[in-house]
């Protein structure tokens, strides 16, 4: 585990976008226990693939006119419960860090792994996200 002091500043980034800090098991089954679409990212302090991921995920939110009803993250090798329990949800895909996902009413339908994110520049995960949020985040219309 790094010290807190050197992962705050990564921690703040997501914060900034509205997404929520899940910290433990329990807040993670509580959050994702919500009905609709919750966006859950996997916060990572490698420079190289969450240097991109976060900047990605704030370009998606601030861009995407469908959005998740939730947005939660768990930071891998910080909060080591939290962040076991989210991926626990991904469906036996393999552990990676970091990654972005979307639970719809509990069950995994999207998932973006780290080999994904390591080839791509924010840019083009901020247009992948709004494409997935565009598929999977749609407000039904009375």
């Amino acid at each position: 585990m790094y010290p807190e002091l050197m992962v705050m500043p990564m921690r703040e980034e997501l914060a900034r976008a509205g997404i929520k800090e899940t910290k433990t098991a329990e807040e993670v089954d509580a959050a994702l226990a919500e009905p609709g679409t919750t966006l859950v990212v996997v916060n990572s302090i490698c420079g190289c693939a969450a240097g991109k991921m976060r900047p990605g995920v704030r370009l998606a939110l601030a861009n995407a006119t469908n959005l998740p009803d939730h947005k939660i993250t768990v930071f891998a090798g910080q909060d080591r419960e939290a962040t076991e329990r989210a991926r626990s949800y991904f469906d036996g895909n393999p552990p990676t860090s970091p990654a972005v996902a979307i639970i719809r009413d509990g069950k995994l339908a999207y998932l973006m792994q780290r080999f994904i994110i390591e080839q791509a520049t924010a840019q083009q995960i901020a247009s992948e996200l709004v494409r997935a949020f565009d598929e999977l985040c749609t407000k039904a219309t009375a």
